[in-house]
């Protein structure tokens, strides 16, 4: 597995690329990632001991799954949203096992944009992170590099040490990898 491939709108994820997806927690079994960045994952939460707090909300996307959330989003939201926060099909990080939207448990989540906030244990979890091979893909003030708009939410496991080497130099993974 390459944990430095990028996906973005420049470059789509090759369709019959091999994939080893597991259950990022056992409450949601339909939520998977990569086998390396699972465990990576269930790794921090473990030791910020909070599932209880934190929701996967969503992992490891098909190409059809992107497309009918990418089509539903146009439908709903309009074309100036969806073009920020959806990426095309083909072209969704998701599609790779290897990004998670996680939200603040609350009654409400949205799924485009769940609520996780630069503050408590939200901010603990980015914290730590980098150190477990993970960064925020979509960083504010940095929209014309990646083409999405500031994603709180969304990460992306690029292993160690990439991880911590990123967010140390404030890039993204477009920039790290130039």
């Amino acid at each position: 597995m390459n944990t430095l491939i990028l996906v973005n709108r420049h470059h789509a994820y090759p369709a019959n690329a091999p994939q080893d997806l597991v259950p990022v927690h056992p409450d949601s079994p339909d939520i998977l990632m990569e086998r390396e960045a699972a465990q990576a994952l269930a790794r921090l939460m473990e030791q910020i001991d909070d599932w209880r707090h934190i929701v996967p909300v969503s992992g490891w996307r098909s190409f059809e799954e992107q497309q009918m959330i990418y089509l539903d989003s146009l439908r709903d939201n309009g074309r100036e949203f969806t073009q920020q926060y959806v990426a095309l099909p083909g072209h969704s990080e998701h599609q790779t096992g290897l990004a998670i939207d996680l939200g603040l448990r609350q009654p409400d989540i949205d799924f485009i944009r769940p609520n996780f906030p630069y503050e408590g244990i939200c901010q603990e979890f980015r914290k730590l992170a980098p150190a477990y091979g993970f960064i925020q893909r979509y960083p504010a003030g940095k929209e014309t590099v990646t083409g999405i708009a500031h994603e709180p939410w969304h990460f992306r496991y690029v292993g160690r040490p990439h991880g911590e080497r990123i967010t140390e130099r404030g890039l993204t993974l477009e920039e790290y990898l130039s």
